[in-house]
């Protein structure tokens, strides 16, 4: 078995390691009732909605190479000229508590020798780099081997906001780079599902925008200025809830409440009636006192083996 990075010409075998966690591919019909149906005879945008890029080589292949001209590290173990196993990692240089990370976003393999190897190799690019923090969310896309140990250094948990207008002068210009150094350095107080920097290269460039239902999606990338602070900010409308936005928010230092007032109002001119953010325990003051948690919460952990 090798390990090494990915190419191109492994999208095809990478895809079918994701493809074949799924047990069933399924579309909503003219009733509105899901139906089983072919692989073949989903839409690129239907087998996207099974769980991501990674459901056709088509929308590997634009994410692989997004990864190959620097935004990831994707990797793969390869047995008798095959892909059997697949790792991908991300360098994000964050504010603390996490501080500076090498974040494993997926790791899959055939079986507990491939997954270990995928592991040990993401480790040395960490010394390599002089990087000792390797986390991981949970729950999330990684299926650890054994003898793997994790540590938990951050959790965040949701809550929900109303939109509210005219409580705070604000400034709101389009995010028109998508380049990771805007954000070195910074944190992610809102949205922080997995890393600052995984989140931003999955959801800041445009790489599947040619895809009409994905396009149609009501979505902005921003930058905010209130109150003497600024933030990045990407909001999504929600699939099926379209008048709710989940919200991500870049800062150079911690969240501050006239961003969130910023956000709120801007979001309330945009047409939503609700908006969702995922913030640590650190954060939740800044949200305002009638932000209302779910019970949803995430964890980063730290990997030692």
């Amino acid at each position: 078995m090798q390990i090494r990075p990915a190419r191109l010409d492994d999208t095809a075998e990478i895809c079918s390691l994701f493809c074949a966690r799924v047990p069933v591919w399924q579309r909503l019909n003219a009733q509105g009732r899901a139906e089983d149906v072919a692989y073949e005879r989903l839409t690129l945008y239907e087998r996207w909605l099974h769980g991501g890029h990674w459901m056709s080589i088509e929308t590997g292949a634009v994410f692989l190479n997004h990864l190959l001209l620097g935004a990831g590290i994707p990797l793969v173990a390869e047995d008798d000229g095959h892909v059997i196993g697949y790792a991908e990692a991300y360098e994000s240089i964050e504010g603390e508590p996490v501080g500076t990370n090498l974040h494993l976003a997926q790791l899959i393999g055939s079986d507990n020798e491939t997954r270990r190897a995928l592991l040990d190799e993401v480790g040395k690019r960490a010394k390599g780099v002089k990087i000792s923090n390797i986390t991981m969310a949970l729950p999330g896309n990684v299926e650890l081997p054994e003898g793997v140990e994790t540590t938990k250094i951050a959790s965040v948990s949701r809550y929900s906001l109303t939109p509210r207008s005219g409580q705070v002068f604000f400034r709101v210009t389009d995010l028109t780079s998508a380049e990771p150094t805007l954000i070195q350095g910074w944190t992610m107080p809102v949205g922080r599902l997995t890393s600052a920097r995984h989140q931003w290269e999955i959801l800041i460039p445009r790489l599947f925008e040619t895809i009409p239902e994905i396009a149609a999606n009501q979505h902005a990338r921003i930058k905010v200025s209130a109150g003497g602070f600024d933030a990045l900010v990407y909001a999504a409308a929600r699939l099926y809830d379209p008048r709710s936005a989940d919200i991500a928010i870049w800062t150079p230092k911690a969240l501050q409440s006239p961003i969130i007032s910023a956000v709120r109002d801007w979001a309330g001119a945009e047409g939503f009636r609700s908006i969702w953010m995922l913030v640590p325990s650190s954060a939740v003051e800044a949200l305002g006192p009638d932000a209302e948690a779910d019970g949803y919460t995430l964890e980063t952990h730290k990997l030692v083996w």
